[in-house]
């Protein structure tokens, strides 16, 4: 026992040298990658993650995003309440001026997908001539492509919803004027005399329907307005690279 007990004593005195310096060399190795890896990762995210080449590809897809889709909806809002003032035109011809209103109003979305995408490719930086680095900043890219959707599918939407509502309204207001009657027949009836009485009480009708027409057109124009609004303040915030 006493010469077992002395064996193992001499093998822990042999192994504690060896256990030392495995873990003195881990700790130098740990602390070495972690210097390193330090210094690179401050180098990577200074020259790739904030202004990387590829960030104005977002910016850009903003500004393009925001004119495609409110031109979108701007055409898509003039279609079809041009179809309605048309059809509306074959019952009650004097009122195809009066019912204008939606697709003006349709058209003006267009201006607003104009405004914020002028605004966005003007703040997008083009590379330094000389290192071909950029200053445009992947925060600058995320907050413009943010503006161009929140106005472009804004726009959208108020172009659907203002030829909708324009289609089946000027349809209901020529209708209502004209008493459910083509032109012709109108024309026809002047020459005896008419019912002027008719007449008056369908232009007042008509033009109650009318107001309504205008107040629910004016709150599909506002969502437009609304996502202009926002992308604009969103176009505003900006990040970059070395400022």
């Amino acid at each position: 026992s006493g010469q077992s007990s002395t064996r193992q004593a001499l093998q822990q005195a042999k192994q504690t040298p060896s256990l030392w310096l495995h873990s003195l060399s881990f700790r130098c190795l740990s602390l070495y990658s972690t210097t390193i890896m330090a210094d690179y990762a401050t180098a990577v995210t200074a020259g790739y993650d904030d202004c990387p080449d590829w960030a104005p590809v977002f910016g850009y897809a903003g500004a393009a995003s925001c004119m495609i889709l409110a031109n979108f909806g701007s055409a898509w809002g003039t279609w079809r309440a041009g179809l309605g003032v048309c059809s509306m035109g074959v019952n009650y011809p004097k009122g195809v001026i009066k019912n204008i209103v939606p697709i003006v109003m349709a058209g003006v979305l267009g201006i607003y997908g104009l405004i914020v995408a002028v605004i966005i490719t003007q703040a997008i930086m083009p590379p330094n001539g000389q290192d071909q680095t950029t200053t445009y900043s992947v925060y600058n890219g995320m907050a413009h492509l943010s503006a161009g959707l929140c106005c472009g599918l804004s726009c959208l939407a108020a172009g659907g919803t203002i030829g909708i509502i324009g289609d089946v309204g000027v349809r209901s207001f020529g209708l209502k004027a004209s008493g459910g009657r083509r032109s012709w027949d109108s024309d026809m009836g002047e020459g005896d005399g008419g019912d002027v009485g008719g007449e008056a009480a369908n232009a007042e009708a008509a033009n109650k329907l009318y107001v309504g027409l205008l107040i629910m057109l004016i709150f599909a124009e506002a969502l437009a307005l609304y996502g202009l609004i926002v992308a604009l303040i969103l176009s505003q915030n900006s990040f970059y690279c070395g400022k």
